[in-house]
């Protein structure tokens, strides 16, 4: 039962880590009426405590990651970290930069990495998708660095 609520109406939390909002913009138009995310019972939400999934999007700078470390812990179990764009993958064009620890992957664990800068909407809509249907199964999925 848990796992069918878990499928049927996943909440996301979305972090932008620091950024240049290329990849928000193309997380909110996949959630928008055009792919409609909402009748699969994708929502996001506000507080972390109500999330199952968190989004994260660009490079973690040294001023967010306590609070990336905070959201995350704040997620109930079992929780799922989802990297929208290249620069959350590996520092992007901030890589090796003096204020960025690089990738998503270097403060939290990672389930799925959605590539691209920035990522269509589809296959922002897609990677969900496909957590989801890993989920179903009726384990846990073994994502650990999945790259869509």
């Amino acid at each position: 039962m848990v796992t069918w609520s878990r499928v049927k109406s996943p909440w996301l939390i979305h972090m932008n880590t620091g950024s240049c909002n290329g990849c928000d913009i193309e997380i909110l138009t996949a959630l928008a009426p055009k792919l409609d995310a909402e009748r699969y019972g994708v929502k996001l939400v506000g507080s972390p405590r109500h999330a199952d999934i968190m989004i994260c999007t660009g490079p973690v700078t040294d001023k967010m990651k306590i609070a990336v470390v905070k959201t995350y812990e704040q997620i109930p179990n079992p929780k799922f970290v989802v990297v929208v764009g290249s620069c959350g993958s590996s520092g992007g064009i901030y890589k090796n930069s003096y204020i960025t620890l690089d990738g998503v992957d270097n403060v939290i664990p990672v389930d799925l990495y959605i590539p691209g800068c920035p990522p269509k909407p589809e296959a922002v809509f897609f990677g969900i998708a496909m957590l989801l249907e890993k989920l179903s199964s009726g384990k846990l999925p073994d994502l650990k660095g999945e790259i869509l």
